[in-house]
């Protein structure tokens, strides 16, 4: 174990130097001897340590987008050439150099957080086996080797025997309560990050090989941290209950404001930022826009949830441009589900049904108008200026027409055309 130390001095006298600060810090608030100053000393770094490991957990994010977006060529090149390994393995890096992707840029981020775990974890395992390790001397490790949380020294494990936690100053009960509690809470918080993994932010339309493994190691995972907690110090616990809480909390942020594209998440997304954009008539923040421009450059390879927001857009009058932004417009086409564009047809506005009560009260009303101007056409007098002003001699004299007779059934008034005019023979029958 020494060995290990001196190797990796480079990152171990850094760590424990950034905790023996934090513990001055909060020593003189909780005292220096408290579980409190020691426990939030590990907290403060493992959330210092997450926050400078954010860019390599973007770019593994990334990494990890660009390995589900290829999965569908994936399983068609594994189907295709199944049966010859190299050909496989050829286009499969094929795939890889055409679209920009290495796979195992998902895993760098993951290998270079690792030796900043390892660090923190060798000086805490040194506290908890009583051996100096960085700036951590014999006096900082007296005052870690006293501190309790909730009544379990700092140091204590699950299975340690009773005479070496009484040694600790505490009880065997306090020690495997508080273990066993955090060693639950530490294995619920990696299974729910996981799981919200796999139902919220995973390509429903997609089913891959990838998806199966997701879904083992959200089993595999809570499985192994139950059976290592049992052998970890309490202040290993704290650290691995820490980063296991940022995580979870981390993985919620980015479900919520970068979904997947074609997962549960960004129908979620899409319908809150539709009600945003239509209640405010623009895009208001950066991701906003990347958002939406995204979704304009697609075109028609946009999914169901993205054609869905682009409608919504439409119908409340609004155009998305190409540039992120949201603009007003007279565009009435929407997409279908297979991406066509179709016309939207303005329904036409139906008259407002009348009650009974109504109905009548007008039909009344339309009574007694009718019968006020029969009365009054009765009372007005007849006069000759009533009558057409024209005199009678004025007039033409029209002769009435009689109706001429109609021609009897074998002739016709009018001869036509090719024939004699004037009554016409009948022809004789045909002699056989």
């Amino acid at each position: 174990m020494d060995t290990i130390a001196s190797i990796f001095s480079f990152i171990t006298t850094p760590v424990s130097w950034v905790i023996v600060q934090f513990h001055s810090v909060y020593g003189k608030v909780f005292g220096p001897d408290t579980g409190w100053a020691w426990g939030l000393s590990i907290v403060s770094l493992v959330i210092l340590i997450r926050i400078c490991l954010i860019p390599l957990f973007v770019k593994q994010i990334k990494a990890t987008r660009a390995m589900q977006t290829l999965q569908p060529e994936m399983k068609k090149i594994q189907e295709r050439y199944k049966n010859d390994k190299q050909r496989q393995s050829e286009e499969m890096m094929k795939l890889y150099k055409e679209s920009g992707t290495n796979p195992l840029s998902s895993c760098l981020p993951i290998l270079a957080q690792s030796p900043f775990f390892f660090a923190l974890y060798h000086v805490l395992n040194g506290i908890a086996t009583g051996s100096t390790i960085g700036v951590i001397n014999d006096s900082l490790l007296a005052s870690a080797r006293k501190a309790h949380i909730f009544g379990a020294p700092l140091a204590a494990k699950f299975t340690d025997g009773s005479s070496k936690v009484e040694a600790l100053g505490a009880t065997l009960t306090d020690v495997r309560v508080v273990t066993a509690i955090m060693i639950v809470m530490m294995s619920a918080s990696q299974f729910y990050t996981q799981r919200q993994l796999m139902t919220k932010n995973v390509d429903t339309t997609v089913k891959t090989p990838f998806m199966q493994q997701q879904k083992m190691l959200m089993y595999v995972f809570p499985v192994m941290f139950a059976i290592f907690g049992i052998n970890f110090p309490v202040g290993v616990l704290v650290y691995w209950l820490t980063t296991n809480v940022w995580t979870m909390g981390q993985q919620m942020y980015v479900i919520r404001n970068n979904p997947t594209p074609g997962s549960k998440a960004q129908a979620a997304y899409l319908e809150r930022l539709t009600k945003h954009v239509t209640h405010h008539e623009k895009t208001r923040s950066r991701g906003e826009r990347a958002i939406v421009k995204a979704i304009v450059a697609k075109g028609r390879d946009r999914n169901e949830f993205e054609r869905k927001f682009i409608n919504s857009l439409t119908k409340a009058g609004l155009v998305a441009q190409a540039d992120g932004n949201v603009a007003k417009g007279e565009a009435t086409a929407v997409e279908t589900e297979d991406g066509t564009p179709t016309t939207a047809t303005p329904r036409r506005q139906q008259p407002k049904r009348q009650t009974k009560a109504q109905r009548q009260s007008a039909a009344a009303k339309a009574a007694d108008d009718s019968a006020e101007n029969a009365a009054d056409d009765a009372d007005e007098p007849k006069t000759s200026l009533s009558k057409s002003d024209e005199p009678e001699d004025a007039k033409p004299a029209t002769a009435a027409k009689k109706p001429t007779p109609k021609p009897a059934g074998g002739t016709r008034s009018k001869a036509q055309s090719g024939q004699r005019k004037g009554p016409q023979r009948p022809k004789s029958p045909s002699k056989k």
